[in-house]
């Protein structure tokens, strides 16, 4: 036997314990197909950092909230584009379209950014019009890498349940997703923060690095195809797929219809926008706080260390099955005890002006989320329907989360109109305070949705019946 073979063996029976029992090629299927999202993952989670340092410093942080708002509004309709576009075009043309088209498009950044990274000093002394375009490099480069973490990952999921059969994914997807965490642990460290490291003035060895990296995915989807057996590209669609298509198609304004009929429903929609837009309050005095001690490529170091913090700990979370403490909790306690967690958090969060107690608070609250919230959050539909499972939760997972975001972002706008008005500190805590009166009211509404939400959950359970 093969040093090689050997390796394999030895990585099937670590594997087996978390994952379960694979046959070899399988294995290695899922290993190729866990390489390729890892990749992805990892040019992601370093977009992310490099997406709002370079924000910061071409335009300013101040305007992270407008910039997440046109995003969320803008990516709405593409999103919307390109569920069409996977219906009229193979997704073997689309595996190839997207990565090509967002690699060229890293270089071509990378190029332009060279020039537009500079001092603040040296961007103020420039005329109108380039100061207009660095100010317009900056929005594009923002909603550039928020439709690269859409679609990209949306589209690698679309591949991978088309070559997958259901049996076969229990086992696989979860070690693909464990090694796209790897590459989120790895990369934004790795690549965004070298340049920092380098001495380097601008960002642009990194993107060049990522754009390469983007490219080499169709490498690797040709290896994957070359190399996998016939047998195992096989998937639950086939000759029906376009039947099924049309019957399960999470349309927008079906799953909104569904999600107003039922207050179940509208229950869960709450407790994740509730969520979602706190801790985009959270994030937004985070990247605040991270922009006013750090510029430049040190503040895409120092965004990149806690782009890999976060992966450490949802890797942790996968590795260790914490996202499985609802079995030993039940979902009633685990959805009770979010709120609970949130508020205290809050009550830091504005008793506390801290960079690294806002770090910390922000990996919790990723932690927290892949503990407690999401799985709890995806038991409760359970007892639904087949069209509430496939359109309200689509519903409510993509466009409600979005617009949690937009609402939150709307909410952080208003910070710089009330330090204009009261001056920079007082200003700040006149926001402070708003955001623990709309806070703390939401978090009172979110426990007695959760605890509604569990004592449904729980009767229709014991009764067998399905709540919508």
């Amino acid at each position: 036997m093969s040093v090689q073979e050997k390796s394999l063996n030895l990585l099937m029976q670590i594997c087996r314990f978390n994952f379960g029992i694979f046959e070899k090629e399988e294995f290695k299927k899922f290993l190729r197909m866990g390489l390729i999202f890892a990749l992805i993952i990892g040019i992601y989670w370093t977009l992310r950092p490099l997406k709002d340092s370079i924000f910061i410093q071409l335009v300013d942080k101040m305007h992270l909230p407008y910039a997440k708002t046109i995003s969320v509004l803008a990516l709405l309709p593409l999103v919307m584009f390109y569920t069409r576009l996977l219906e009229k075009t193979s997704r073997e043309k689309i595996l190839r379209i997207l990565p090509t088209f967002y690699g060229i498009a890293i270089l071509t950044f990378s190029i332009a950014l060279y020039f537009a990274q500079a001092s603040q000093e040296e961007i103020a002394a420039r005329s109108l019009l380039p100061f207009i375009a660095t100010r317009i490099l900056g929005y594009l480069w923002y909603f550039f890498v928020e439709s690269f973490g859409s679609l990209v990952v949306a589209l690698f999921w679309a591949f991978a349940t088309d070559t997958t059969n259901p049996v076969s994914a229990k086992r696989g997807f979860p070690l693909v997703v464990t090694m796209g965490q790897m590459g989120g642990v790895i990369c934004p460290y790795g690549i965004g923060g070298l340049p920092h490291r380098l001495g380097l003035s601008s960002d642009t060895l990194s993107m060049v690095i990522l754009g390469l990296m983007c490219l080499s995915i169709l490498l690797l989807l040709r290896y994957f195809f070359n190399a996998t057996p016939n047998h195992l590209l096989s998937s639950f669609h086939g000759e029906n797929e376009a039947e099924e298509t049309v019957k399960h198609e999470p349309g927008f304004l079906e799953g909104l219809k569904l999600l107003l009929q039922h207050r179940y429903l509208i229950g869960i929609f709450s407790a994740n926008f509730i969520y979602e837009l706190i801790v985009t309050i959270f994030d937004f005095n985070f990247k605040i706080a991270a922009g006013t001690a750090y510029t430049g490529v040190a503040l895409t170091n120092y965004l990149s260390i806690y782009g890999s913090s976060v992966n450490i700990v949802s890797l942790l979370c996968l590795l260790l099955g914490i996202s499985n403490v609802t079995r030993y909790l039940g979902v009633g306690v685990a959805l009770a005890a979010m709120p609970v967690i949130v508020g205290f958090a809050l009550f830091g969060f504005l008793m506390l002006d801290s960079l690294s107690f806002l770090f910390a608070l922000m990996v919790g609250s990723k932690a927290i989320n892949y503990a407690l919230n999401g799985p709890a959050l995806k038991q409760l539909y359970i007892p639904t329907t087949t069209d509430v499972r496939f359109k309200a939760q689509a519903w409510i997972e993509t466009f409600g989360s979005r617009a949690s975001k937009e609402a939150g972002s709307l909410f952080n706008m208003l910070l710089k109109p009330l330090q204009t008005a009261f001056g920079t500190v007082a200003g700040r805590s006149h926001y402070l305070m708003l955001s623990g009166a709309i806070g703390f009211p939401l978090l009172v509404l979110w426990l007695v949705v959760a605890i509604y939400l569990s004592r449904t959950f729980h009767k229709a359970i014991q009764e067998k019946r399905v709540v919508c």
